[in-house]
């Protein structure tokens, strides 16, 4: 995917009737299908069975095995209720007659009433200053190890922006954080907040586990590490627009056995808080 309008194709499934909806599959550079492209196939899944007044406003997944890249994805909604004012279904995705996925969401009508938010930390660079992962490869493709040159050269319809970039070369121990700006591909049409709440999940399984490998860089990396998202949470705030940078803020509180917890905050670039995550994921040191 190179621009905004696949990763919109990507996303919208097809409607195979009884509340079930077909998805296909494209590869960030895996082996395996990514776990932002089925969170967000099962958010247009769900979507598809909700009144058009009512929108996600939390979402909580299981990944339970790999996904195939070469076989379409089967998407069940179960209608679990629908109150006076939230609706909450249950999405099950299967290949191969197995479960691989599993999200309970909760939609609710617009309602008026309190409000408060944290204030966005302001990151040390802005976008301007900052090289995208794009413009990393292009400049020193030629000279990276071949796991980051791989990864780096992967085509994707977002543009990503680190605010600390690890060397290579000489990885150091960093604090359990990573921030990060990004911003869509390509002509960016006007969406609706449905739309919008599925390219945000999407982008939301990217950087994740980053937080919980930097205290131990020196030792450890993706290289040399088995990884998984093993669960994906989320909570949706505001209503918001693509039209510029967005600021990607996660935190690893803590990392113990083979798991790491991250927890994080995505924020528009004027300091609006619109999404709030979590996820744990596997990290195995691989024998």
């Amino acid at each position: 995917m190179k621009n905004t309008k696949e990763l919109i194709d990507l996303l919208h499934l097809d409607d195979l009737e009884n509340n079930t909806f077909s998805g296909k599959s494209v590869t960030i550079g895996s082996a395996i299908v990514f776990g932002g492209q089925v969170l967000a196939q099962a958010v247009n899944a769900g979507y598809r069975t909700i009144p058009t007044n009512r929108f996600l406003h939390s979402l909580h997944a299981y990944f339970l095995e790999a996904g195939d890249l070469t076989t379409d994805i089967q998407y069940h909604v179960t209608e679990m209720r629908n109150g006076g004012s939230f609706s909450t279904r249950r999405i099950t995705a299967t290949q191969h007659d197995k479960t691989i996925f599993i999200m309970a969401a909760s939609f609710h009508q617009k309602e008026e009433g309190f409000e408060h938010q944290i204030e966005m930390i302001q990151p040390e660079k802005q976008p301007e200053e900052l090289l995208s992962w794009d413009e990393m490869f292009a400049q020193f493709g030629d000279f990276l190890p071949a796991s980051t040159k791989s990864f780096l050269s992967a085509e994707r319809p977002i543009d990503f922006k680190p605010v600390h970039v690890q060397n290579p070369f000489e990885s150091e121990n960093l604090p359990p954080k990573v921030e990060i700006w990004f911003k869509l591909k390509g002509e960016i049409p006007s969406m609706s907040i449905q739309k919008k709440h599925q390219i945000l999940t999407y982008i939301s399984d990217y950087n994740v586990l980053n937080a919980a490998f930097n205290p131990n860089a020196k030792k450890y990396h993706f290289g040399n590490t088995q990884t998984a998202s093993l669960d994906h949470s989320m909570w949706f705030f505001r209503d918001f627009d693509f039209d510029d940078w967005m600021f990607f803020s996660a935190e690893s509180p803590n990392v113990f056995g083979t798991r790491g917890f991250v927890r994080g905050n995505i924020f528009t670039r004027d300091g609006k808080l619109i999404a709030s995550f979590a996820q744990e994921g596997l990290m195995r040191p691989k024998k």
